[in-house]
């Protein structure tokens, strides 16, 4: 069973995703792999280069600060790096889910409803938190990303209001404790289901 695990910028799907793992749960996480793909991959390096330039990269690094820069200004550029970006994280989840073998999987990316992804998924899990506690953790995370360019990542998504009509399963993420206690009771309902 594949399930999705979502949530906006800052909602702290993250730990979400390594409580999971931490019950030994196979989770793979959309956007780290994202990110060796965009360093690793001939194919998508190049695509990259090709829309944004090659000022992208820092050597074989990419240059994070300029690539959000770009495309969280332009939604076509959004869109353009989305399908170059989510069609490879596609193939490589695919890839990797052939050799889990628990009664379920984890994929967790930030965006399942916003490319309209959902039917690929038997359950969606969507974490969520108030907008002001996930600028907090984000500044907190980032120390250099400003409230505005955090609203403006934040104005790419869907609202959690929206989200929560179509998810399966809502895991509120203010306190660790009674995050990992919803985690476990989702974790059980999966099982039973699977």
């Amino acid at each position: 069973m594949i399930v999705g695990l979502t949530g906006g910028i800052g909602s702290g799907k993250t730990t979400v995703g390594k409580m999971f793992s931490e019950l030994g749960v196979p989770v793979y996480n959309s956007d780290d792999e994202a990110k060796r793909l965009m360093e690793d991959s001939t194919e998508v390096k190049r695509a990259v280069k090709k829309l944004l330039g090659n000022e992208a990269y820092l050597g074989k690094k990419l240059n994070k600060p300029y690539i959000s820069q770009l495309i969280f200004k332009n939604k076509n550029l959004l869109t353009a790096m989305n399908s170059i970006v989510h069609p490879a994280v596609r193939k490589d989840f695919l890839l990797w889910s052939q050799r889990q073998k628990y009664p379920y999987i984890i994929q967790e990316t930030a965006i399942i409803f916003e490319i309209g992804s959902q039917d690929f998924y038997d359950k969606i899990i969507l974490v969520t938190a108030p907008s002001e506690i996930r600028i907090d953790r984000i500044m907190a995370r980032d120390k250099a990303s400003s409230k505005k360019s955090i609203m403006a990542r934040m104005e790419n998504q869907w609202d959690d209001r929206s989200k929560k009509t179509v998810a399966h399963y809502v895991i509120e993420n203010l306190d660790v404790e009674r995050t990992r206690a919803e985690v476990l009771a989702v974790h059980n309902a999966l099982l039973n289901y699977s």
